[in-house]
Formats: C-alpha cells, structure tokens, sequence
C-alpha cells in the first residue's frame, strides 16, 4: 500500500471515529447484557474478536456482562460419555447425570475460555455461574423437564463490585434451588433475568440469523413490544426466535431499556450496534 492509500485508511478511520462520539457519550456509563451464543463462540477467530469488542467496550466506560450457552458442546461431551438426552417440547430433560456434565462444560470450559479470551484481548473478566454468591435462584420449568429451572430472584451485588472494579462478568447460565439443587437455565433467559435485575440500558441477544423477520422475509430493525405480540400471534414470528422474542418482552417489561436480537456472525456486531448510526438488526422496545 502507497503513502496516499494509507493516507486514506487513516482519514476514514478519524471520520468513523468521529461519527462513533456522540454514540461513545450516550453509552459512558451504561450496563449493557450481552448474551453470547451461536457462531460467536464457534471458532477461535471469532472468540478473539467478541473479545477484542467487550474490552473496548469497557475501555471506553461501558459496563458489559457476558452471558454464555454452550448446547452444542454440552451435547458433544454428553455423547462422548454416552449419556443419552431426552427431549420435551424441544427442551432437553436434565437429570442428575447430565446436570454434572453441564456443569462441567458451562463452568469449567466455556466460562474459562471467554475469561482467557477477554484477558487475551487486554481486558479483565471474571468467570461465575448463576450459583455463586446467590446470583440466581430457581424454582424447576417443569417437572417432566427434571433439573431445568426458571429464575425467580436475581441478587446482582457481585455484578456492581466487579464492574465497579472493571472487571467484565463472565455467567455460565446455572443457579440454585432454594433446596440446594442445581438448575439449568436456558441462556437467553438468564440474561434477560440478569438485564431486568440490573435495569440495563440494552440487551443484545447474539444468534445466527440477521434478527427479526416480517412476513415478506425482510428484517424488520424497530419493533415495539405489542408488534411482536401480533407477529407470534399472526405466525410471522415462529419456531426458535419466539423464546427470543419471549425473552426480549420479559426483559422490557423488568426495566430494560431495550433489546437488540442480531447476528453474532457479523464482525463487530456489538459494536456496530451500540456505536454507529444505522446499529444492527432488531431493536425491540416498550413501545
């Protein structure tokens, strides 16, 4: 590359920034719950560059909390150990045996590898589950489902002493029953649980598909709460993004500010959403 070409780069790297200001301003400060799932954890490449993102997200007075799944590693170990899953309504039944093995997985690997990567990044994280400190109790989804819980109380005390200390929060999506049991917790929900509790100022829901889609197939980049009721209603809203937009709901309704549902597949997907003009896919509010 010439002088004149990186002459160029650089000044469309200062525009971008200075476009970025005003967005850099309105964010300083504010709690932002980022659930972490899908292509996003899939590869090293993109482990690195979420990473990369939630550091300079922090660096720049962002308090980000990182809320993590792992379905397809947790199957993974539970079929090298031959422990047989079954399945209700799509839900998996989580019994003694495979309670061990996600625990397992979400907290001794998953967790431990989003912590590396954001230190790797330049950043501090601390890894936790829903069981530490009494983040999340749970009451059991339903019976049939055997060890899947349902979040009644958050206690997010912790989460304000790391951020107070910079520290990014890394959650692996298990809490506690008030028995002593351990539950498993569909990830979006514990993040919508967790954003509600802290009355975050966005949720942003990663996952692979671009967000929500109107009848037509387009990608609809505003919606309100009652347009999401009348889309699951109307059938445009189905299948694996009704629980999503459940959860976006839920979370509004719990203080949240609002909820973004968007490609984790994207590059700088948080970034582009929270810090440019046009954001990225599908930003939910109250109305």
């Amino acid at each position: 590359m010439n002088q004149r070409d990186m002459n160029k780069d650089w000044l469309a790297t200062a525009r971008t920034l200075n476009q970025a200001l005003p967005y850099l301003q309105r964010y300083h400060g504010a709690t932002v719950v980022i659930k972490l799932g899908g292509h996003a954890m899939g590869s090293d490449e993109a482990m690195a560059r979420f990473a990369s993102d939630v550091v300079l997200m922090r660096q720049v007075g962002v308090n980000p909390v990182i809320v993590h799944g792992g379905g397809p590693m947790i199957n993974a170990m539970l079929e090298k150990l031959a422990i047989t899953s079954d399945f209700v309504g799509g839900k998996r039944v989580t019994d003694e045996a495979t309670i061990e093995v996600v625990e397992m997985v979400l907290s001794g690997v998953i967790n431990k590898r989003i912590v590396q990567a954001i230190g790797g990044a330049g950043g501090r994280a601390g890894g936790l589950s829903g069981k530490d400190a009494n983040l999340i109790t749970c009451s059991q989804t339903a019976p049939a489902l055997g060890l899947v819980g349902t979040p009644d109380q958050i206690a997010p005390a912790l989460l304000r002493t790391l951020a107070a200390d910079e520290i990014i929060p890394v959650i692996a999506p298990l809490g506690q029953g008030r028995n002593g049991e351990t539950f498993n917790i569909n990830g979006d929900t514990a993040a919508g649980a967790i954003a509600g509790a802290l009355k975050a100022d966005r949720l942003l829901l990663l996952t692979d598909v671009d967000g929500v889609k109107d009848a037509s197939g387009e990608v609809v980049t505003e919606i309100t709460a009652d347009q999401i009721r009348a889309m699951t209603a109307d059938g445009t809203i189905a299948g694996g993004m009704i629980p999503k937009t459940e959860t976006a709901l839920d979370a509004i309704a719990s203080g949240v500010r609002a909820v973004v549902i968007l490609d984790g597949r994207v590059p700088n997907a948080c970034l582009l959403e929270l810090f440019t003009e046009h954001g990225a896919g599908s930003i939910i509010r109250s109305r």
